[in-house]
C-alpha cells in the first residue's frame, strides 16, 4: 500500500530557506541585478561562490563521497523557490540540477564523470547540457554542431554535448560560444558550436539518451520551485503596494475588484506549491509517478507564475510600467520559464499519455 507523500516543509528546509534567503537579502539587490543585466553581465561571481561553495548548495544531489551534501530534490527546490524569489541570476537550475543530475544518471565510475561531479558539488565547475532551454523531457535533441539557446553556456567550464554516438564532455574553450539577446536579461542564452572531435565521451548511446533525459526531468520538476517562488513574490509585493497605495483616503487594496483579484491569486499560488513540492518529492523517492507529478507541476505552475507576474505589473499601475521597478523583470522570467524544459501545452500532452487520455486530434 502506497503512502501519501509529505509535503510540508521540514524543519531542515526551514533552516536552509533561511540561510539562502538571508544571504540573498545581503547580496541581492534589485537595482544593481538590473544594472549588471542592463550591461549584458548580469552574474554576481561572488554571490555564486557564496552560494554553491560556502553555502554547499551546489552539492545537495551530489552523494558525500563525492563531495556533495548528500541531500535530495526537496531541499535543491527549497533552493530555486528563494532564486526565483529573487531572480537571481545563477546557474544553480542549469549546472546544480541538470547537468548534476544528468552526470549522476551515467552511474559510472569513470575518472571523468567522477572529476566532474567533485567539481559541481564544491562549486569549483559549471557544467551546462547544451541543448535548448525550450527541450522537454524525452523530446528529440538538436543534431549538428551547433545549437541554438543554450542557457548559461557563457559561464559554463565544460559543456555536456549530446551527439548521436553518446554524451561528450567539452571544455568551453574547445567550443565557440556566442551571446544571443535574450527576452529574460536573468538568464542569458547562447549558441554553442563545437567541433565533431572536440571533447571525451563520458556515456554511449543508450546510456546517454536515458541520462539527458533523466536531467531534464529534474530540471522540468524543479523549474515549478523556482517558477513557485517568483509567483510568490510578485502576491506579496502587490499585497505590499496595494495596502500602502491610498485613492480616495482608502487604501487600494480595500477595494473589493481588488480584493478578489488577489484572493484568486493566492489560491493559484498555493495550489502551485502542492504541485511543485509533489514534484520535488516524486524525484526526491525515486517515484515511479515522477514523470506525472511533473508533468502536472510544469502544466499548472507555469501559467500561475505569468499570472502573477501579469496581476503584479497591472496592480502596480503607472511604477509597475516603469523600467526602474524589478516588476518586468518578473515577468520576463515567468514568460521565459513557460517555455523552459517544454511549454505547458507539451506537459499536458505528456500528461494525457501517462493517464492513458489522450486528446482527439
Amino acid at each position: 500500500m502506497s503512502t501519501q507523500p509529505d509535503l510540508l516543509y521540514s524543519e531542515t528546509e526551514d533552516d536552509l530557506r533561511a540561510a539562502v534567503r538571508s544571504l540573498l537579502t545581503d547580496r541581492s539587490d534589485a537595482p544593481a541585478a538590473l544594472a549588471r543585466a542592463e550591461a549584458g553581465d548580469p552574474y554576481d561571481a561572488g554571490l555564486w561562490t557564496s552560494l554553491a561553495a560556502d553555502m554547499g548548495a551546489a552539492g545537495l544531489l551530489v552523494p558525500e563521497k563525492l563531495g556533495g551534501q548528500g541531500a535530495t530534490h526537496r531541499e535543491t527546490a527549497v533552493v530555486l523557490e528563494e532564486l526565483g524569489r529573487a531572480i537571481v541570476p545563477a546557474p544553480y537550475l542549469t549546472s546544480s540540477v541538470i547537468a548534476t543530475e544528468t552526470l549522476l544518471a551515467l552511474d559510472s565510475t569513470s575518472d571523468e564523470v567522477t572529476e566532474l561531479l567533485t567539481g559541481l558539488a564544491t562549486g569549483r565547475t559549471v557544467a551546462v547540457l547544451a541543448v535548448p532551454l525550450s527541450t522537454a523531457p524525452g523530446a528529440d535533441l538538436p543534431e549538428g554542431a551547433t545549437v541554438t539557446g543554450v542557457p548559461d553556456a557563457a559561464i559554463a567550464d565544460v559543456l555536456l554535448v549530446p551527439r548521436p554516438d553518446g554524451l561528450y564532455g567539452v571544455e568551453r574553450g574547445d567550443a565557440s560560444v556566442v551571446p544571443q539577446t535574450a527576452f529574460d536579461l536573468t538568464r542569458p542564452l547562447a549558441t554553442v558550436t563545437v567541433g565533431e572531435t572536440a571533447g571525451t565521451r563520458l556515456a554511449e548511446a543508450g546510456t546517454a539518451r536515458a541520462a539527458v533525459r533523466r536531467g531534464l526531468l529534474a530540471g522540468a520538476g524543479l523549474l515549478a520551485s523556482e517558477q513557485l517562488g517568483v509567483a510568490e513574490w510578485c502576491l506579496e509585493e502587490t499585497v505590499r503596494y496595494t495596502r500602502e497605495r491610498h485613492q480616495f483616503n482608502r487604501p487600494v487594496g480595500s477595494f473589493q475588484a481588488l480584493k478578489h483579484r488577489m484572493a484568486q491569486l493566492w489560491l493559484e499560488v498555493v495550489n502551485a506549491r502542492a504541485a511543485a513540492r509533489n514534484a520535488a518529492d516524486a524525484l526526491a523517492t525515486a517515484s515511479a509517478e515522477a514523470p506525472l507529478a511533473v508533468a502536472v507541476a510544469q502544466a499548472y505552475c507555469s501559467r500561475v507564475a505569468v499570472h502573477a507576474a501579469e496581476e503584479c505589473v497591472q496592480m502596480h499601475a503607472g511604477i509597475g510600467m516603469t523600467w526602474e521597478h524589478p516588476a518586468h523583470l518578473y515577468l520576463k522570467r515567468a514568460k521565459a520559464d513557460e517555455i523552459a524544459l517544454g511549454t505547458p501545452g507539451r506537459h499536458k500532452e505528456a500528461l494525457a499519455e501517462l493517464v492513458s487520455l489522450p486528446a482527439p486530434r
